[in-house]
């Protein structure tokens, strides 16, 4: 097993709450992340334009100034995979359902214990994984390919390229995983979550040509989105 290093991670966290927000960061940096801060989505989402992605995002629900924390991740989630743990006072069933459902990877309410937000943290990152490259506002590559993805734009051989959010997603799950293969199931879940089980795999292989033509040099020799005959999909050799 990997050892888990804290400090090449870091975390987004999203709190209306001034308090909270400092409370949950010192223990964060205590445990040994880096950590990013946000009083709101609106904020959150200059920060991820600006920094780049985090590896995982710590989100309130309730900001009742601007956007809320289920509209923040439906953003995120438009344009990538980007794991969330949802931290909040609201303790209604309904409502953890639908997070977890459609947003979350993990529910904690507050008030909270300190040292249970860090190992839920913790959790949810062995479970998920990092990323395999250096998360920056562009994510390098190689010198001839680098992704913004909060901004939908990827540079090919120096010349920018926009991506739709689909694509940028789908981008995002293969890079995530850094050359191991990734099962056509497991990319429609992660893909469409809510629609899985309507999806196809000619839907899922539109999209990989969609990308395809968009960052290989020669789509028909792709040395980014590879095919696995008869298991799925990687990116690139494995690293």
């Amino acid at each position: 097993m990997t050892e888990f290093v804290p400090n090449e991670y870091r975390i987004l966290v999203v709190d209306d709450s001034t308090m909270v927000l400092r409370m949950v960061e010192a223990s964060l940096r205590d445990a040994g992340f880096q950590v990013m801060a946000a009083l709101s989505g609106e904020e959150a989402l200059e920060i991820m334009q600006a920094q780049g992605l985090p590896h995982l995002a710590l989100v309130d629900i309730n900001m009742p100034l601007g956007m809320d924390g289920f509209e923040l991740c439906e953003q995120i989630l438009e344009f990538s995979d980007l794991p969330v743990i949802m931290l909040t006072a609201v303790d209604e069933s309904g409502t953890i359902t639908e997070a977890i459902d459609k947003y979350a990877e993990d529910y904690i309410t507050k008030p909270f214990r300190q040292g249970e937000l860090v190992a839920r943290v913790r959790r949810v990152l062995r479970r998920i994984g990092g990323f395999a490259y250096p998360l920056a506002q562009y994510t390098r590559v190689d010198d001839n390919l680098s992704v913004n993805f909060a901004q939908g734009v990827a540079r090919v051989s120096g010349t920018e390229v926009s991506l739709t959010p689909a694509e940028m997603k789908l981008l995002y799950i293969l890079m995530r995983a850094g050359g191991q293969t990734l099962t056509i199931s497991f990319i429609m879940r992660r893909l469409w979550p809510s629609d899985y089980f309507s999806a196809t795999d000619e839907r899922l292989r539109v999209y990989i040509h969609r990308l395809r033509n968009k960052i290989e040099a020669d789509p028909t020799q792709p040395r980014y989105v590879i095919s696995r005959r008869g298991k799925g999909y990687s990116f690139g050799e494995t690293l």
